[in-house]
């Protein structure tokens, strides 16, 4: 019998498994949105385990052992041992059917170590000794793994007061996998959060050289940062918001907000949405001087549950999808750039799936003819990055869009194991194709343009799309 991840695993047709076989497997990597530690890479850092290089910071794991019951203490406690959370999420695997996790951690351990073994308590030790024997050799550092996973590029998520030294260090070493930053601004739009703004915007004085005392020296100094990112080939800025912010605003009215936060007061509501909206549309000027693509990431409402917040932090799992009303202040922000002719090569990721159809109707209104898919729609990101959501974001686009200049899929991840969600993207993409071929709705003359299609949307197209 075969093991349960095999290498045809969710290849349900002929065609499916000829064009991922034959084409897609075949491409490096492009992960062009993720989380991981330059730090690691620059010091190529050796994971001592494999409940280490799993479960740290993996919010997704800890969420689904919470579920199943499992203490805080296995998730997060410092007083448990790598092998005691390890034990416990092996525990709770089994208990994941049906949900991706279950997946992605198999498919993890057959790519990554060659382990074809179901995880569960029963072989809970066996995998964790194997695996971690295999940590501890150099193939399995930090840029080992990267190199393994045939890895071509990465773009990191990066504040603008940060000093990139990592990537300065990687650069000026020539290492072959490129590391680049991405700007992403989000803190210095927080003025929701005034004491800890005032105390950001202390920083990015310090690290622009820019005395900010009215708004337009803080645009100073974040373009002054930007300039800087560029210099260490940042191509791109990503933006987490809850939502879009295109309200009609003065520039005396952001001045005053900009004063009154920075003088020690709170903001109201509209206040608020205004100061987002500015910063949004000058950031969004930067990036389209540059030739940057922006990103979006939209939708989420985070760090709802307030008792393990303060306990815990941010980002440690308890974050859920938003019911945001989003399109009128989309279409205004993108109609505004683009009346100005200022509007930046854009990516739109959506966090809520009753979305999926309008922001595939949205990016078409905004096309120029300028760059193939110039507005595009993000593959199916974060409580989305499954196969149910992958497969519905790809069947709005291809409605309503042009698949074929999709530029694929992303890790958004902080794991140095996650690359297989590549492979997992793939695969899905190639049996969407293949069963529409083996049914009659895709002509089986076709192949070879599909063959090409598949390596396109697996490669090229984010290769040539950000001009890596």
């Amino acid at each position: 019998m075969k093991p349960f991840i095999h290498e045809d695993f969710l290849l349900q047709s002929d065609a499916a498994r000829q064009l991922y076989h034959e084409h897609a497997a075949k491409q490096p990597i492009i992960d062009y949105h993720c989380h991981l530690n330059p730090a690691y890479i620059a010091a190529d850092h050796r994971f001592d385990n494999l409940g280490q290089i799993w479960l740290e910071g993996d919010h997704y794991k800890w969420r689904a052992m919470r579920t199943n019951g499992v203490n805080e203490r296995y998730c997060t406690g410092k007083e448990t041992s790598d092998w005691e959370k390890f034990e416990k999420w092996a525990e709770t695997v089994p208990y994941t059917m049906r949900n991706p996790l279950y997946h992605w951690t198999h498919l993890e351990l057959k790519s990554a170590f060659g382990v074809e073994t179901l995880l569960s308590p029963a072989t809970a030790k066996e995998i964790y000794d194997r695996c971690t024997e295999k940590l501890r050799t150099p193939e399995y550092s930090a840029r080992g793994l990267m190199k393994m996973f045939n890895v071509k590029v990465i773009c990191t998520t990066d504040d603008p007061v940060d000093n990139l030294e990592h990537h300065l260090s990687l650069r000026k070493e020539g290492f072959e996998v490129k590391v680049l930053p991405t700007w992403r601004p989000d803190k210095a739009m927080a003025v929701e959060k005034a004491k800890e703004y005032r105390a950001y915007v202390e920083r990015l004085s310090e690290v622009s050289g820019v005395s900010i005392s009215r708004f337009r020296d803080l645009i100073e100094a974040l373009r002054r940062r930007h300039d800087f990112f560029a210099t260490v080939g940042c191509k791109l800025s990503d933006h987490g918001i809850e939502e879009f912010y295109a309200e009609e605003y003065t520039e005396q009215e952001i001045e005053t907000i900009f004063n009154k936060v920075i003088g020690g007061h709170e903001l109201t509501g509209g206040e608020v949405r205004k100061f987002k909206s500015a910063m949004l549309y000058e950031g969004a000027l930067m990036d389209w001087e540059k030739g940057w693509t922006q990103q979006f990431h939209y939708g989420a409402i985070r760090n709802n549950n307030t008792r393990l917040f303060h306990k815990l932090g941010a980002d440690t799992g308890f974050d859920s999808i938003g019911d945001f009303t989003v399109a009128r202040a989309m279409s205004r922000f993108f109609d505004h750039l683009d009346t100005d002719n200022k509007l930046a090569k854009t990516i739109i990721y959506n966090l809520n799936p009753r979305d999926n159809d309008m922001i595939a109707t949205m990016i078409g209104n905004f096309q120029d003819g300028s760059v193939a898919g110039k507005i595009q729609f993000g593959s199916g990101w974060w409580f989305l990055d499954q196969k149910t959501g992958m497969e519905a974001q790809m069947n709005s686009l291809s409605n309503l869009g042009l698949l074929s200049r999709f530029v694929g899929m992303l890790t958004d991840s902080r794991s140095f194991l996650s690359y297989p969600r590549h492979e997992y993207f793939r695969r899905i993409l190639c049996n969407l194709i293949g069963n529409d071929v083996e049914k009659g709705l895709l002509p089986a003359t076709e192949m070879a343009f599909l063959g090409e299609m598949v390596e396109n949307i697996s490669y090229h197209n984010a290769n040539n799309f950000f001009n890596f």
